[in-house]
């Protein structure tokens, strides 16, 4: 869910005055929105990143944890 929002009637009426067609400006402030709808992360969006790579990072290091005491372990029981 997005919540950033975009003016584009007030894009299109600024474009409008810089001498673009009613028919360009409309389309170029479609194009701009779309655009900041597809590329812009959100708060939202980032903390579901940080929460994924953190379920990650714990799941590696509890991997290497397991195999590091494995090995100790093997190690003490040739010693």
């Amino acid at each position: 869910m997005k919540t950033i929002t975009f003016d584009t009637l007030e894009f299109a009426k600024k474009l409008k005055s810089a001498n673009f067609s009613e028919e360009q400006s409309e389309v170029l402030a479609q194009a701009v929105a779309g655009i900041i709808d597809e590329q812009i992360a959100t708060k939202r969006d980032l903390q579901e990143l940080e929460l994924r790579l953190k379920h990650d990072l714990t799941l590696r290091l509890g991997a290497m944890m397991v195999a590091g005491i494995t090995i100790v372990a093997a190690l003490v029981k040739l010693l």
